[in-house]
């Protein structure tokens, strides 16, 4: 008699749609799927269930995604977990990986892509995205987020941006590149 073993998965994001939808997405690939949608609920479930495998977004509404990672592997030094961000830096990448992250990847992130990700064994690294972000959609996610944070003052997003006023004007007002 086969017996199935169970493949226990976190996921921790504070976009409810995406969340759900990946949610889904990895139950049909044969997951057991618990979801949280701040750090606090996501340390509590890693207290709760240890589970196999996390997906974490690494900017919360409550902190900093990292802080579950560390938990899950303090915790279980086995489990595998990826970090997704939509605001991707080598800093950030450096310190989730350092901190136990098998992976890394922008958002938003397809569910194979994820699942290539967290199924890769040890030393494989998932094959590259199909369709990665252009380098014209990173810079737009950026310098959307430098606007977010400067509180949607589009001077003082110029000026940290080290850019035209005018010309950031001309970009906020434009579509996301593909």
């Amino acid at each position: 008699m086969e017996t199935k073993i169970e493949r226990r998965l976190l996921i921790v994001d504070d976009d409810k749609p995406f969340l759900e939808r990946l949610a889904r997405a990895m139950e049909s690939r044969g997951f057991s799927v618990t979801t949280a949608e701040s750090v606090s609920e996501g340390l509590a479930q890693v207290a709760a269930m240890s589970p196999d495998y996390a997906v974490v977004d690494m900017r919360l509404g409550d902190g900093n995604g990292i802080e579950v990672i560390s938990a899950l592997k303090e915790r279980r030094p086995e489990a595998r977990a990826v970090v997704l961000t939509g605001y991707g830096n080598i800093a950030t990448a450096v310190t989730a990986v350092k901190l136990g992250a098998v992976d890394y990847l922008a958002k938003p992130a397809d569910a194979d892509d994820v699942y290539a990700a967290l199924t890769a064994g040890p030393g494989q690294k998932a094959e590259p995205p199909e369709k990665p972000m252009s380098a014209d959609r990173v810079r737009w996610e950026h310098i959307q987020r430098v606007y977010e944070l400067c509180g949607r003052n589009v001077s003082e997003t110029a000026r940290r941006l080290n850019m035209h006023r005018r010309t950031l004007q001309r970009i906020l007002a434009k579509r996301a590149p593909r």
